[in-house]
C-alpha cells in the first residue's frame, strides 16, 4: 500500500532482499510516515545525508528513514532546503525516532521540526565547528569537561535519585543511568549514552569501498558478522555484484554461530545474575568450546573478516563442516540440560518470572524489537519475514512469547539455540559446492544499496552510498538497540533496583552500536 501512494515514485535496489527507494516532498513524508504507523509498519532508521558534492541541482541536507514493510524495507529521502535544514518530527507516530533525530542533529545538523525534546543526545558539549557528518573540517573536541545534561526529576515525598555511571566497574562501556526511587522501587530510569564517540560513520567516509567491511564488523564486536554481512549486500546490491551461493551459505553459517555463541553468554550471565554460578561456570564452558571451534574454521574466535564484498575470505578446510555438526549434537545434548535445571531452579525462576515485564501492547507502540521483541509478543524475524538466501530454502523457525518478563527473553535464547543449532547442521550437510568469493566492480556513476539482517539482537540495516569515482559518501549503520534502549526505561519501572543488573542483562543492548 505504502509503495503506490499518490506521488511516491519508489524503485527497487538491486538487493537480495524486497528494498525500495523513494523521493518525497515534507509532505509526501509526513503522508508515509502517517501511513506506515496506521498499518503497522515499523521504522527501522533514521540518518542525515550531506550531498552538497553532488551534481549541480542536487539537494545539499537530505533527511532519510527507513520502513519495514510488508513488502520489504522502504528507504525514504526528503531533500531540505538549504536555508532550512529541517524536516517533519516523526516521534509522535514512532517513538524510537526521539533519539534517532536528536542523533541526526548532533551528527548532520538536521533537526526535527516539532519535536519537543531538542537536548544533544552524542554531542556532550565537547564539540567545536560543523557537525561530523557535514563536509568539510570535523569538528575538533574543546578538552573541557562534558556539559550537565538535564534529566527530567522526579519529586515527591521519600523521592531519591541513584546516579550509576557513566564509568562502569570491568570493561563496560560508558553510560548514564539515573534512578528516582522511593525505597527500593524504581519510579523513573533515564538513560544517557554517547560518552565515546567513535567518528565510525566519519571514517567510513575516508575508507576504500572494499576494505570498509573490516569497520563495519567492528562496530559491535558480538556482532562482527551481522554488520559485516549488512554492509557486504549494501555494497554488492549498489555495485550489482552476484555473490556465490556458497559463499551465502557459509555466512549463513557463520550469522547462526555468532547467534549460538551470544546466547550461550547471555544464558551464563543472567544464571549469575541470579546468584547460579553453576549456570555461569557451564555456559561459559560451552561457549568457549563453540569460539575455538569458529577460529579454527573461520580463523578467529568472534569470525572477524571473514564476511568480505563479494563473498568470504576463505573457505572451510576440509573436515570442519563435520565437526561444526557433530559439535552441534554435543552443545544441544548440553543446553537441553542446562535448560531444565534453569526451569526446576526455584530460586532462579522467583528472580525471571514477572522481572522486567513488557507487555505486547507496549511493545508494540514502542517499537521493540529482535529477540526482547519477539519475548513481548512481536513475533518478527528477518529470516523467517524477508528470507533472502539460503533462508528462503531454510525454513527458519520463529521463537517468541507474549509474558515480556526475564523468564521470556530466557526462554527465547533458549529456543533459538536450538533453532541455530538445527539450521547449523543443515547448513552444514547441504552446503553446496563452487566458489567463495567474486569481485565487485565500482559503476561509473553514484550508486546506493541497503543491507538489511537479522543478528543475534535483532535487525541491523547498512544504508550506503557510493559516487562515480568509487568512494564512500555516507555509510549509515543502525543497530537494533536504537529501539530497545528506551524500552529499557519502561521494563525497571516498578521494580527494585537490585532487579536492574538482571533486567539489563536479558536485553543486553549495545553501547558501541549506538555510539558511532
Amino acid at each position: 500500500m505504502l509503495l503506490s501512494l499518490s506521488g511516491l515514485n519508489a524503485q527497487r535496489l538491486p538487493a537480495p532482499l524486497p528494498v525500495w527507494h523513494a523521493s518525497t516532498d515534507a509532505l509526501g513524508w509526513a503522508q508515509v510516515a502517517r501511513a506506515a504507523a496506521e498499518s503497522g509498519a515499523r521504522l527501522v532508521s533514521m540518518w542525515g545525508v550531506d550531498r552538497h558534492a553532488c551534481e549541480a541541482g542536487a539537494a545539499g541536507h537530505v533527511a532519510c528513514a527507513a520502513f519495514a514493510l510488508p513488502e520489504g524495507l522502504l528507504w525514504l529521502e526528503l531533500p531540505l532546503q538549504a536555508n532550512a535544514a529541517t524536516f517533519p518530527d516523526l516521534a509522535q507516530l514512532f517513538p524510537a525516532a526521539g533519539r534517532m533525530q536528536r542523533a541526526m542533529a548532533d551528527l548532520s545538523g538536521l533537526r526535527a521540526h516539532g519535536h519537543p525534546d531538542h537536548r544533544p543526545w552524542l554531542d556532550h558539549g565537547v564539540w567545536t565547528g560543523r557537525p561530523p557528518l557535514q563536509q568539510g573540517e570535523p569538528p575538533a573536541p574543546t578538552g573541557t569537561l562534558p556539559a550537565d545534561y538535564a534529566f527530567v526529576r522526579v519529586q515527591g515525598e521519600g523521592v531519591h535519585e541513584i546516579a550509576v555511571g557513566p564509568v562502569h566497574a570491568g570493561i563496560i562501556e560508558p553510560g548514564h543511568f539515573r534512578f528516582s526511587v522511593v525505597g527500593e522501587k524504581v519510579l523513573k530510569l533515564e538513560q544517557h549514552l554517547g560518552y565515546v564517540h567513535k567518528g565510525i560513520e566519519r571514517r567510513f567516509t575516508e575508507l576504500p569501498p572494499l576494505q570498509a567491511h573490516r569497520l563495519a564488523g567492528r562496530i559491535s564486536g558480538d556482532s562482527t558478522v551481522a554488520y559485516a554481512w549488512a554492509y557486504a549486500m549494501a555494497l554488492e546490491s549498489a555495485w550489482r555484484t552476484a555473490v556465490p551461493e556458497r559463499a551465502l551459505w557459509l555466512r549463513a553459517l557463520m550469522l547462526e554461530r555468532e547467534r549460538v555463541a551470544n546466547h550461550l553468554g547471555d544464558l551464563g550471565a543472567l544464571g549469575n545474575d541470579a546468584a547460579l554460578g553453576f549456570g555461569l561456570a557451564q555456559f561459559s564452558r560451552l561457549r568457549e568450546d563453540w569460539q575455538r571451534r569458529s577460529g579454527e574454521a573461520f580463523g578467529h574466535r568472534f569470525m572477524m573478516d571473514a564476511v568480505v564484498p563479494g563473498g568470504v575470505a576463505a573457505d572451510l578446510a576440509a573436515g570442519q563442516a563435520e565437526a561444526i555438526a557433530r559439535q552441534c549434537d554435543l552443545i544441544e545434548l548440553q543446553v537441553r540440560r542446562l535448560r531444565q535445571v534453569y526451569d526446576e531452579h526455584a530460586g532462579l525462576q522467583d528472580r525471571f518470572m514477572t522481572t522486567g515485564r513488557v507487555l505486547p501492547e507496549l511493545a508494540l507502540r514502542l517499537g521493540l524489537t529482535g529477540l526482547a521483541g519477539r519475548a513481548s509478543g512481536q513475533a518478527r524475524d528477518l529470516r523467517c519475514d524477508q528470507p533472502w538466501p539460503p533462508y528462503d530454502r531454510l525454513q527458519p523457525r520463529r521463537a517468541g512469547s507474549d509474558t515480556g518478563d526475564v523468564a521470556a527473553r530466557v526462554a527465547v535464547r533458549f529456543d533459538e539455540v536450538f533453532e541455530s543449532l538445527r539450521l547449523i547442521r543443515e547448513l552444514c550437510a547441504a552446503l553446496p559446492a563452487g566458489a567463495v568469493h567474486a569481485d565487485p566492480a565500482a559503476p561509473a556513476a553514484d550508486a546506493q544499496g541497503a543491507g538489511w539482517v537479522e543478528g543475534w539482537r535483532g535487525e541491523v540495516l547498512v544504508a550506503l552510498e557510493t559516487t562515480a569515482d568509487g568512494r564512500i559518501r555516507r555509510c549509515h549503520a543502525h543497530d537494533p538497540s536504537w529501539q530497545n534502549w528506551p524500552v529499557l526505561e519502561h521494563a525497571i519501572m516498578g521494580n527494585i533496583v537490585p532487579d536492574f543488573p538482571l533486567i539489563n542483562k536479558s536485553f543486553n543492548l549495545s553501547y558501541s552500536g549506538h555510539d558511532l
